[in-house]
C-alpha cells in the first residue's frame, strides 16, 4: 500500500512591481536542504541560484525569478520563509550608543517594500526629440553587473545599460533587447552630465525591502532606531 501524500497549504501574495497576484506554498524539507547547503558554501552565486530555484518551485513555476526585480525577489523569498520556517525571526542588533549586542524579534509579515516618497517617471526626455524608457534592473542583470564588477568592468555603465528598456526619437522606438551591447554602450557614453543625472535619479529611487526596527538596549537602556535593508539583514 502506498504511503499517504502530504498536501501543502497554499497562500496568495502580490508581486510588488507588477501588482500580480500569485499562489505559493511553503518550501519543503528537500528545498530547505538546498538552501542550507547554499548558505554553508558562503558563495553568493550558489545562494542566489538556490533562492531562484525555491521561488520557481514554490510558485508552481508561475514566477520566473530571473525576470524579477531584486526587490520583488527579496519580498517573495521573505514571504516564503515566513510561511515555511515561521513569522518570527530573532536577530542580533548592535546598540548605536554602547555597542552592546541585543537579540531582537521581528515579525516577518510586518516587513513590506519601501517605495520612494517621490515617484520618478521612467520616461525621460534627454533632448527635445530623443528620450529613454527605463526599467528596474532584473535579478539576472544584477548578477551580471556584480560579476562584471569583480573583473573591474565599469559597474555604473553596466547599470545604466541594464536600466534602459528602449530609446525613442521622432523616427521610432528602439528596444534595448534588439540593440547590441556596443550600440547601447555608445549611446550611454554620449550622455552629458545633465542627461546622466536624470537616469541616475531614476536608478537611485528603486524601491527597497526595508524595515525600521526600534528597541531599547539591554546594556545602556537607550532607544535605538535601526534600518534593515535586504533579505539577509532579517536573518542574522
Amino acid at each position: 500500500m502506498p504511503l499517504p501524500t502530504l498536501e501543502s497549504p497554499k497562500y496568495i501574495l502580490t508581486v510588488p512591481s507588477t501588482s500580480q497576484s500569485i499562489e505559493y506554498r511553503p518550501f519543503l524539507v528537500k528545498e530547505e536542504k538546498i538552501l542550507l547547503l547554499a548558505q554553508e558554501s558562503n558563495n553568493s552565486g550558489e545562494m542566489m541560484s538556490a533562492i531562484k530555484d525555491i521561488i520557481r518551485a514554490c510558485t508552481f513555476n508561475v514566477c520566473k525569478p530571473e525576470q524579477l526585480t531584486s526587490f520583488d525577489l527579496e519580498y517573495i523569498f521573505l514571504k516564503l520563509r515566513a510561511k515555511s520556517v515561521g513569522e518570527i525571526s530573532n536577530i542580533r542588533c548592535k546598540c548605536d550608543h554602547c555597542e552592546t549586542y541585543n537579540e531582537v524579534s521581528i515579525n516577518i509579515d510586518d516587513i513590506e517594500i519601501t517605495w520612494p516618497k517621490q515617484q520618478v517617471n521612467n520616461k525621460i526626455m534627454l533632448t527635445d526629440k530623443i528620450g529613454v524608457i527605463l526599467r528596474h534592473i532584473c535579478v539576472d542583470d544584477m548578477s551580471s553587473i556584480v560579476s562584471a564588477s569583480e573583473v573591474n568592468v565599469d559597474t555604473i555603465t553596466n547599470m545604466l545599460i541594464a536600466s534602459i528598456e528602449s530609446i525613442f526619437d521622432d523616427s521610432g522606438v528602439y528596444t534595448a533587447a534588439q540593440s547590441t551591447r556596443e550600440e547601447l554602450l555608445t549611446f550611454v557614453n554620449s550622455l552629458n552630465r545633465a542627461q546622466l543625472n536624470k537616469i541616475e535619479e531614476y536608478i537611485s529611487n528603486t524601491p527597497k525591502l526595508q524595515h525600521t526596527l526600534q528597541f531599547n538596549c539591554t546594556g545602556c537602556k537607550k532607544e535605538n532606531d535601526i534600518t534593515l535593508t535586504g533579505t539577509q539583514a532579517f536573518f542574522e
